[in-house]
């Protein structure tokens, strides 16, 4: 992977995702944070359902649009977190990191959350 979109990925937070409707069929583009967790990429939000985890759940390979320092659309696949201490112990780390109160108990029991692999293009 390029190094500056390795660097990208430790600094920044804003992207784009573009996943496939679950229900259309047709791409859907979202602004969206991403988290960097000791090298593992993750995205999450607050508590409660959304669009993109659902189209995710339906089609895993998604689009990671990085749109700060670089541009770069990068071929993704969402992996859903659900064992609860994994969820625990990612979602604390992200609440940390946003130096914010909020409740984690809340997060981990519905949060959506995903980590990401990068599919590399030969």
């Amino acid at each position: 992977m390029d190094r500056s979109i390795q660097q990208a990925l430790k600094t920044e937070r804003t992207i784009d995702i573009t996943t496939i409707g679950r229900k259309t069929g047709q791409p859907r583009r979202v602004e969206i944070w991403f988290h960097n967790v000791d090298g593992r990429i993750f995205i999450t939000g607050l508590p409660g359902k959304r669009s993109w985890y659902a189209n995710m759940l339906a089609t895993p390979n998604f689009t990671f649009h990085l749109k700060e320092s670089v541009q770069a659309d990068l071929p993704a696949r969402a992996l859903p977190i659900v064992d609860e201490a994994d969820r625990c112990m990612i979602l604390s780390a992200i609440i940390g990191k946003l130096e914010t109160d909020r409740d984690l108990d809340e997060w981990v029991a519905a949060s959506p959350l995903v980590e990401i692999e990068f599919r590399l293009e030969p």
